[in-house]
């Protein structure tokens, strides 16, 4: 089977926990604590995978200037887009609470774009780890599908309290996973044959899109609602990412 059908495979299997969290979200009713517990887990499980994976390959194939150049500029374009978002109704889009804004068509479409601008900067990297030839870095799958599985979840729980239909949730979601398999598709394709040192930047702005991710919307859903174990629960997904990564699991 050719690469690139291959990095897009894997892409929408990351991807697919949007589509299994927001199933749950919306039809089975979970109390928030329990998303929350999940969040702060995928939480820990990026920040490590993003730590001794995607940062320290950039290292690797770059040095420290390509890296740090992708780094902050991942967070500033991350943070950027979703100041934007934010002032389009898109503030609370992990949410599971009441927080979301009634269904309104720029809120909708501000939800969409932004769970689009989460998911893609992970999805390039799944494409990105598979141009070494080593096959992809299963860490970086596992940690994103960890991660999607508590934003679909959180999310289709706000929206459904917000009054959305499970066509509208579906449709986001399904979208969304269809378009990560696309963006890990351009990450193989566009970067091949790039040197090391653009792919340094783009996996080190990646990682930078994900922590400033992290920061702004995943830990505080996390925080809010489980305050007092959110700390050893983020730990324990970081450790169990940690221990996959010195596995050195690919495929």
């Amino acid at each position: 089977m050719p690469e690139w059908i291959m990095a897009g495979a894997w892409g929408l299997l990351a991807g697919s926990a949007l589509l299994i969290g927001a199933a749950i979200g919306f039809l089975a009713p979970i109390k928030q604590r329990i998303i929350a517990s999940i969040m702060a887990f995928g939480s820990g499980v990026l920040i490590s995978a993003l730590s001794f994976d995607l940062m320290n390959e950039a290292f690797k194939q770059g040095g420290i200037r390509p890296a740090s150049i992708g780094f902050f500029a991942g967070a500033a374009i991350f943070t950027g887009a979703n100041m934007i978002l934010n002032r389009q109704g898109a503030k609370h889009r992990k949410r599971s609470g009441n927080q979301q804004p009634k269904q309104s068509e720029s809120s909708g479409l501000a939800l969409a774009i932004g769970a689009l601008i989460d998911g893609i900067p992970e999805s390039l990297v799944i494409g990105v780890s598979m141009l070494s030839g080593a096959g992809v870095s299963m860490v970086a799958v596992i940690a994103i599908f960890l991660s999607n599985l508590p934003e679909g979840l959180s999310s289709s729980a706000g929206m459904r309290k917000a009054g959305r239909s499970l066509r509208y949730v579906s449709t986001v979601w399904f979208t969304i996973a269809v378009l990560s398999g696309a963006a890990s598709i351009c990450g193989y394709t566009f970067f091949s044959g790039v040197s090391d040192q653009t792919i340094a930047i783009i996996t080190a702005l990646a990682a930078g899109a994900i922590l400033a991710m992290l920061a702004d919307t995943m830990i505080p859903e996390a925080f809010e609602e489980e305050h007092e174990f959110t700390g050893i629960i983020t730990v324990t997904g970081f450790l169990v990412a940690f221990f996959l990564s010195k596995a050195e699991i690919g495929f």
